[in-house]
């Protein structure tokens, strides 16, 4: 069995600082609000300052600097954002383009969101490091395909930018983790899989079975309708497999990426991708041809 998908730890451990240790996120905060939250307490973590320091730098309470780094209280204003993001020393356009996509998911008005930034400028001139552009580069075609199986255009496209804005607040983290191709990978999944329906806690992706390169070659109409519902029935048995399993199959059998292509990509071995794929085609087979002898015994 191939092992799922984890975050990358960071390489070093965090300081110990003085003061009560500050709590976990609060449960129920939205994805983007996630999405700039955790490299915003990881990046605190990791500086060594305590809430009493950023309390005296950005002139605003302990407590309240505490319940905005749990995500508890109320959304933040821009503005106390990029004080922090100053003190920090991380990059503020892609924090500004996360804090207004998560302002919206917590139902907050454009006039409100313009109120929060008229005191604070957002400096849209900036552009990530040239390790990441080129990283980028390099990704984002197989990216947008991964993100499409399970998205509409308009969420493709804003869970790949997504994506990469998150990278691009986390890249120190990620240049340190044991293999940066896994950690964006992760990053990827978890940003697709934020945003992608789920049923009984499996990925929806059924829509993708109206776009695959089997149906795009077919001519006739019921040839079309036969290998939709042979797409609909491969994507329902795919959505059972364990995590890693099904980034592999996704990338091999729905886009006919090679192995070593795969490897680089989920930054996992090329021996990964092969076990991965086959116990993933084992199972599969089991569940839409199943043998006479497993039959009886498919779920």
């Amino acid at each position: 069995m191939t092992t799922p998908l984890e975050p990358v730890p960071p390489a070093e451990p965090v300081p110990l600082r003085p003061g009560r240790k500050l709590g976990p996120i609060a449960d129920g905060v939205g994805s983007v609000h996630r999405a700039w939250l955790e490299p915003l307490r990881y990046t605190y973590l990791k500086s060594g300052l305590t809430l009493s320091d950023l309390s005296v730098r950005v002139l605003l309470a302990k407590s309240k600097i505490s319940e905005l780094l749990r995500g508890t209280g109320l959304y933040p204003r821009w503005e106390i954002i990029l004080s922090l993001s100053l003190q920090l020393q991380m990059p503020s356009w892609p924090l500004y383009r996360l804090w207004r996509q998560a302002a919206f998911e917590a139902q907050k008005s454009s006039e409100w969101v313009e109120r929060s930034t008229e005191k604070a400028l957002v400096t849209t001139s900036q552009t990530p490091p040239l390790d990441h552009r080129a990283f980028r580069e390099t990704v984002e075609g197989d990216y947008r395909l991964y993100a499409q199986v399970f998205l509409d255009d308009d969420q493709r496209d804003t869970a790949v930018s997504n994506t990469f804005d998150i990278l691009w607040l986390r890249w120190n983290e990620a240049l340190s983790s044991p293999d940066i191709r896994r950690f964006a990978w992760y990053t990827l999944r978890t940003t697709v899989m934020a945003r992608t329906p789920h049923i009984d806690g499996r990925p929806e992706f059924g829509a993708a079975a109206f776009d695959t390169v089997a149906l795009r070659r077919l001519t006739t109409d019921t040839e079309r309708l036969q290998q939709v519902e042979e797409s609909l029935q491969l994507f329902k048995a795919m959505s059972r497999l364990p995590d890693q399993q099904l980034d592999i199959m996704v990338l091999r059998q729905l886009y006919g990426i090679c192995p070593e292509h795969a490897s680089a990509l989920m930054g996992v071995p090329l021996a990964t991708i092969r076990s991965g794929e086959r116990h993933a085609t084992y199972f599969l087979e089991s569940v839409i041809c199943p043998s006479p002898e497993t039959e009886g015994n498919t779920a």
